[in-house]
């Protein structure tokens, strides 16, 4: 049976230049990454990076007390496990899949081998990387200076930009912790988005009806990560 996916789905390993895409081909394992599941734990080594596809994963960071906070979002345009062959082999920070889906799924020694080749591939990497810092960074920024129904907007538009449907399938309390906020804040939030017909939402279903609406109402931190993300990593394929 054919696989429901081919890894140029996913624009790293798309933008990958040809020879070394070849020598890492093989190793590709296509895994189903169920909503709710975690890919990595705080300081517990990686085996395995992700390249997902139609997936969105949620990094976070975890307190003592069990609260946490999202600081960054990965999906198709991107790669789960940064910290692996960037040399500090594990991360504070916990990976949760957001949004169930596809990935592909790679032994973490074969991509530190293609790394530490340091030709185009560790190039490619490095500017993921920077990208992956900048949303970092302005989500912190974003968190202590902007209200929550931007930082809500920001959020969906960040996992609207990740997925290849106007669908999104989580909880409000989902939301809450992803962005380390109460519930009743985001439930009314969501509320003045649902009664303005920018989303609609019912039962853990969230649908994107007004993007352009949604895009006028968020602070500038989404279009920063946006056009960093572009200015990096070009949609061009190297192969």
């Amino acid at each position: 049976m054919a696989e429901p996916h081919i890894p140029s789905e996913n624009h790293l390993l798309s933008a990958m230049p040809r020879e070394e895409y070849e020598r890492i081909q093989d190793e590709l394992e296509l895994v189903h990454l169920p909503l709710g599941d975690s890919v990595c734990e705080p300081y517990v080594e990686m085996k395995h990076v992700y390249f997902p596809i139609d997936a969105i994963v949620s990094l976070l960071c975890v307190m003592e007390d069990g609260g946490s906070a999202e600081i960054a979002v990965v999906g198709f345009e991107g790669i789960v496990g940064v910290s692996l062959f960037m040399g500090g082999e594990t991360t504070p920070s916990r990976a949760v899949i957001q949004s169930g889906g596809y990935a592909y799924k790679l032994p973490g020694n074969v991509l530190k081998a293609a790394f530490y080749r340091a030709g185009p591939m560790q190039r490619l990497l490095l500017r993921y990387t920077q990208a992956l810092l900048t949303q970092m960074g302005q989500t912190a920024v974003c968190n202590r200076h902007h209200t929550l129904d931007q930082q809500l907007c920001r959020w969906l538009l960040l996992s609207h930009d990740r997925l290849r449907s106007d669908e999104l399938y989580m909880t409000q309390e989902l939301i809450a912790n992803m962005l380390g906020v109460r519930r009743e804040g985001v439930t009314e939030a969501a509320n003045k988005l649902q009664k303005d017909g920018l989303i609609a939402y019912r039962r853990g279903h969230i649908t994107i009806l007004e993007r352009t609406e949604l895009e006028a109402r968020t602070c500038e931190c989404y279009e920063v990560v946006k056009q960093e993300y572009e200015r990096l990593l070009p949609r061009e394929t190297a192969r």
